[in-house]
């Protein structure tokens, strides 16, 4: 377990949703020995830098969560990106945090590493009992590839590694570009321009019917940090609410937190991605750890900080546009 307020940590990853508000976090509990790096600094991707930068700094425990992640479209439209950018980052963390024999990793996975169609509430022991969501196949190997490569670690060399399972993810910091966002934050801008401009109607992806479990940001945060303290190695651990909600019905919640008051009109030629994702959260629980924000307070704070940050969102995308 983290013991001294001045271990040394490395946060993959830290100006992403999870990144960030670990990093908040982590100084909030008076850890200030942190090393990050943005991506200008450390490509990743490329494992003889990543090799020199562990060489040097020798974190003590490391924080992986660094990937290239996305909504249905990016991930329809980008499929090799995804496959490559997170093999290679996780590959390359894991091996060089092993070979500089650090104490200890968590390695950040997904609700979309379990089948398509698989059993729900989902428990640890189903991953690779079906063939995943094709919508998002190929994030989905890497996130099992890399939950592998921890297991494999730890199995032949001891290496305290282990992974945590997390369902949707949202929060402050949130990505709101349309083309690359999740479900949360994309319905909270389309809903806000509607508003704003006074439309009529906002058109959703599919049928509203798929359910999907939320858990917030800062929520994540508190939950790697205690896990880092009382896993040991090897594990593959459900983290989440407990409790999924439909995205039609998460839509409603959305328009009455935005205060929009046109139609929702839900385009079922579109997919809807997984049935469900319900996280078993039952291991979980008998550790000692349940979420403490609920899925409307979350939303109302994601999107106070939306707004609060809006003009600064549009500056972004037309500076890269």
């Amino acid at each position: 377990m983290i013991v001294e307020k001045n271990s040394k940590v490395y946060i993959a990853g830290h100006r992403g949703l999870v990144g960030s508000a670990l990093l908040r976090h982590l100084k909030e509990k008076g850890y200030i020995n942190t090393v990050i790096r943005t991506s200008k600094e450390l490509d990743l991707r490329r494992q003889a830098d990543v090799e020199i930068f562990f060489q040097k700094e020798k974190p003590e425990y490391v924080f992986l969560v660094a990937a290239k992640v996305g909504g249905i479209e990016a991930n329809i439209s980008n499929p090799a990106d995804f496959i490559y950018d997170n093999l290679a980052i996780q590959s390359n963390i894991i091996h060089s945090a092993f070979k500089t024999n650090i104490r200890k990793l968590l390695f950040v996975s997904s609700s979309c590493s379990y089948p398509r169609l698989c059993n729900q509430p989902m428990k640890e022991e189903y991953i690779l009992s079906g063939k995943p969501e094709p919508t998002n196949e190929y994030y989905a190997i890497a996130k099992i590839c890399g939950m592998k490569m921890v297991e494999a670690y730890y199995k032949q060399y001891g290496a305290a590694f282990f992974s945590l399972i997390f369902p949707n993810i949202y929060g402050i910091g949130d990505n709101f570009n349309l083309a690359s966002s999740h479900v949360i934050s994309a319905l909270i801008r389309k809903m806000y321009e509607a508003k704003i401009k006074r439309l009529p109607s906002v058109e959703i992806w599919g049928t509203g019917n798929a359910r999907r479990e939320f858990l917030y940001a800062d929520d994540v945060a508190e939950a790697s940090f205690f896990f880092m303290k009382n896993l040991c190695g090897r594990e593959i651990l459900n983290v989440g609410a407990g409790k999924d909600i439909s995205i039609k019905d998460l839509a409603y919640l959305i328009r009455n937190v935005v205060g929009y008051d046109g139609k929702l009109l839900f385009d079922t030629n579109r997919p809807d991605g997984m049935p469900q994702k319900l996280l078993d959260v039952s291991r979980m629980e008998s550790y000692g750890w349940i979420p403490s924000v609920s899925l409307e307070e979350g939303i109302k704070n994601t999107y106070q900080w939306f707004l609060q940050n809006y003009k600064e969102i549009l500056r972004d995308e037309n500076d890269k546009g």
